[in-house]
C-alpha cells in the first residue's frame, strides 16, 4: 500500500508542477497531499476520508495532516483542480494510446436506495430520478458518462442527473480525441446530427449500434464489429462499477460528487500506472 500511495503522490505532484500550480507557503499541507489523501481514501478505504487521514498521519506520510473539518474544506476548494488533473492524465493516455478505438457508456450511481427516494436529503429534484432498464427499477442519483480507451482506462467523464439521456450527455462530453478516432457506443446514443458533426468537424467516427428500425443500417461486417466491441464494453464497465462501494457516504451533494470523482481518478491511476 505504501508504494502505491507514494506513486499517487509523485504523479499528482508532477502534474501540478507541469501545469504551473503553486501552493501558498503558509499552508501546512500541500494541495498534492490533499488530493493524494482523497484518492487513497477511494483506493484503499472505500472513500472514508477519516481513515485515510489517520493512516497517512500514523505512517508519517503527511506529518502536517489537517483536522477533519479543515481537510474537507481544502478538498472542496480543490475540486476543480482534481478534475483538471484527471483530464491532464486523460490527454497523456490518449497521446500514448496505440489504438484509435474508444468505448463510451454510462452507469448509474445511486445516492440512496429506491425505497428511500422521498427521504433523500442531499438533493431534491426529479431530474435525479432515473430508470435502469436492465434492472427494471428506478434510482435516485447521478449517471456517469465515461469514455475509456480500448483497454478500459478512463480518459474523460461527465456527471449527469439520473434522468439525463445518453444523447444529452454525449453533447456534454468534450470528446477531445485525435482525428481518426472511433467511439463505440450502444443504440442509446443514436443522434444522426451529432454523428455528422463529429465526422465533419473533428474527424471522429461515432460507431453506434443500430436499432432494427434505424434509418442508417450497417453492413453485416460493420454490425459484427460493433456487436463484438459492445460485449467488451460491458466487461470493461462491470470492472469499473465493481470498484465502487454499494453506498457512498456524504453529507452534501458536492461531497458526494467529490468522492465519486475520486473513485474514477483512483481507478484510472491504478489501471494506467500502478
Amino acid at each position: 500500500m505504501l508504494n502505491e500511495i507514494i506513486t499517487v503522490y509523485a504523479i499528482t505532484d508532477d502534474l501540478l508542477k507541469a501545469i504551473g500550480h503553486e501552493d501558498d507557503c503558509r499552508r501546512e499541507m500541500s494541495d498534492a497531499e490533499i488530493i493524494t489523501t482523497a484518492v487513497c481514501a477511494a483506493m484503499f478505504f472505500n472513500g472514508n476520508h477519516t481513515q485515510a487521514c489517520c493512516y497517512m498521519k500514523d505512517h508519517n506520510l503527511v506529518p502536517g495532516m489537517l483536522k477533519k473539518s479543515r481537510f474537507n474544506r481544502r478538498l472542496h476548494s480543490n475540486s476543480m483542480l482534481m478534475n483538471d488533473l484527471f483530464h491532464q492524465i486523460g490527454m497523456i493516455l490518449k497521446e500514448a494510446s496505440d489504438s484509435p478505438q474508444y468505448l463510451l457508456d454510462s452507469f448509474p450511481v445511486a445516492m440512496c436506495d429506491n425505497i428511500r427516494i422521498f427521504n433523500a436529503k442531499l438533493i431534491k429534484s426529479e431530474d435525479y430520478r432515473g430508470y435502469i432498464a436492465s434492472k427494471k427499477r428506478y434510482f435516485y442519483g447521478v449517471r456517469v458518462q465515461l469514455l475509456t480507451t480500448k483497454s478500459g482506462i478512463p480518459v474523460e467523464f461527465v456527471l449527469m442527473p439520473g434522468s439525463a439521456s445518453d444523447v444529452r450527455a454525449l453533447k456534454a462530453l468534450p470528446l477531445n480525441l485525435p482525428a481518426g478516432s472511433e467511439v463505440y457506443t450502444d443504440s442509446a446514443y443514436t443522434d444522426y446530427i451529432a454523428e455528422d458533426d463529429l465526422e465533419y468537424t473533428s474527424k471522429i467516427s461515432l460507431k453506434v449500434m443500430r436499432k432494427h428500425n434505424s434509418k442508417r443500417q450497417d453492413e453485416p461486417f460493420n454490425h459484427y464489429i460493433k456487436q463484438s466491441t459492445r460485449h467488451y464494453i460491458e466487461t470493461v464497465f462491470s470492472a469499473i462499477t465493481c470498484v465502487l462501494p454499494k453506498s457512498i457516504h456524504a453529507v452534501t451533494y458536492k461531497g458526494f460528487l467529490l468522492k465519486l470523482e475520486a473513485f474514477i481518478f483512483a481507478f484510472t491511476l491504478k489501471q494506467a500506472f500502478i
